[in-house]
C-alpha cells in the first residue's frame, strides 16, 4: 500500500454499485470517510449498508465503480492486500486458543519475529483495557470481554481503517450500552478510522461523528448525529432515526399554514388542556389520548387528531407517577409546539396529499 496521498479520504467510494442477480444492493454510491473519524452506516436490513462494508473489506467486489482507501484503487484487491481489518458480531476467536494467541494469530500468518508480536499483543490489549488477560480462553470471558479480544485482535495489525459489522448485536441491552461508550473511547484514544455498520439508531447517534443512512441501495442522508435527528433531509430518514411525527397537504396547511411536507419530534410537543390556545410562533392541534405508554423516565402518548392522523407525545415524567400517566387515556387535549420544530422534508416519490401518520 503506498503512502497516504495529501488531502486524500480514508475511504473513498466513487459511482460504486453491487448486483446480485435481478437484485441491486448497492446503487450507484458516492462516499467520503475521513480520516480519524467514526463513520456509521445505518440502516434497516437489506438497505446495502453491509454489502458496502464488504466492499470496502475487499470480500466483495463492486459490479461498478471504484474503492479507493487512501487514494489508491483497490476496487480489485484482495482482503489481504488492504490495509484495513473486519470486526464481525460473532467474534470468531479461536476457542482452543488462549486470548493472546487469538490477538497475535494475524502476527504469526505475517511471521513477525515473537518478541515484537508479545510486545503489540500487550499493547493492543492495553488498548481495550484487557492487559493482564493474556492466558485466558475465551469461554473464561464475558460477551463484552470477548468482543474487546476482536477488537484488539484486528487492532493488533495496526490497519488505517478498523470496519465493524453489527459487532455489539449479540450483546444483552446493558452491555451493549456499555461498550457503544467504550469502543468510542478506544478510537478517539487510538486514533483509527472506524466504519461502523448498524441498524441500531441509538448506537449511531450515540459512537458516530457522522452516520450515513441507508435505504434500497442508497444514501438518503449524511450528517453528524444532530443533523440527522433535528434536520432529517427526507421522510424515510425522519421516520427510520427515531419517533417522527410527519404531516403534509390538507392537515400541514391547516396547522402550519403550508401544504408541503414537514415533521416534528415526539419531545417537542406538549400536551394541554383541550382548548389551549397557540401564542406567537407555536403550532396548535386538537385531539384525543388513544394511547398511553408507561417507559419509567418517559411516556409516551399516542393522540389522534381531530383532522384524522396520530401524532406521538413524549414528555418526561418529571412529577407524573405511572397512575396519573395511564390516567390520560381517552382525554381531550390540545397539542402545542414552536412552529421552529417543523422541519421540511423531501416527500417520497409517491407521496400525494394525505397526512401521513407517525413512523417509528
Amino acid at each position: 500500500m503506498s503512502q497516504q496521498a495529501e488531502g486524500t479520504a480514508a475511504v473513498r467510494l466513487r459511482g460504486v454499485s453491487k448486483v446480485f442477480g435481478a437484485v441491486r444492493a448497492v446503487d450507484s454510491l458516492d462516499l467520503d470517510v475521513e480520516h480519524g473519524e467514526f463513520f456509521s452506516m445505518l440502516g434497516p436490513s437489506g438497505s446495502g449498508k453491509t454489502t458496502t462494508l464488504r466492499m470496502i473489506a475487499g470480500f466483495e467486489l463492486p459490479t461498478e465503480g471504484t474503492v479507493l482507501l487512501e487514494g489508491v484503487d483497490v476496487s480489485r484487491l484482495p482482503p489481504y492486500e488492504r490495509d484495513v481489518n473486519t470486526v464481525f458480531q460473532d467474534y470468531a476467536l479461536f476457542p482452543h486458543m488462549n486470548v493472546g494467541d487469538n490477538v497475535a494469530y494475524g502476527l504469526m500468518v505475517r511471521k513477525v519475529p515473537k518478541p515484537e508480536r508479545k510486545q503489540r499483543v500487550a499493547e493492543a490489549l492495553r488498548m481495550v483495557r484487557l492487559d493482564g488477560y493474556e492466558d485466558r480462553k475465551p469461554s473464561q470471558l464475558s460477551g463484552g470481554q470477548r468482543q474487546r479480544v476482536a477488537l484488539a485482535r484486528a487492532l493488533v495489525n495496526r490497519p488505517k481503517v478498523l470496519l465493524l459489522d453489527e459487532p455489539l448485536g449479540a450483546l444483552d441491552l446493558k452491555l451493549r450500552e456499555e461498550m457503544q461508550i467504550e469502543l468510542k473511547t478506544i478510537q478517539r484514544d487510538v486514533g483509527i478510522t472506524f466504519i461502523f455498520v448498524t441498524h441500531d439508531q441509538d448506537e449511531a447517534l450515540t459512537m458516530s461523528d457522522r452516520i450515513a443512512v441507508f435505504n434500497e441501495g442508497r444514501v438518503e442522508q449524511i450528517g453528524t448525529p444532530a443533523e440527522i435527528y433535528e434536520r432529517p433531509a427526507t421522510a424515510f430518514v425522519a421516520g427510520f432515526v427515531g419517533t417522527s411525527n410527519v404531516l403534509d397537504g390538507d392537515v400541514a396547511q391547516a396547522i402550519a399554514g403550508d401544504r408541503r411536507m414537514f415533521t416534528v419530534r415526539p419531545e417537542k410537543i406538549r400536551m394541554e388542556e383541550r382548548g389551549a390556545v397557540a401564542g406567537d410562533g407555536e403550532c396548535a392541534a386538537d385531539g384525543m389520548v388513544e394511547d398511553v405508554i408507561y417507559l419509567g423516565v418517559v411516556t409516551r402518548y399516542i393522540v389522534r387528531l381531530d383532522a384524522g392522523p396520530r401524532l406521538v407525545v413524549v414528555q418526561q415524567n418529571l412529577a407524573t407517577s405511572s397512575m396519573e400517566a395511564l390516567a390520560a387515556k381517552g382525554r381531550q387535549v390540545t397539542l402545542v409546539w414552536l412552529r421552529q420544530h417543523n422541519r421540511p422534508i423531501e416527500a417520497p416519490a409517491a407521496s400525494g396529499t394525505h397526512p401521513q401518520e407517525v413512523t417509528a
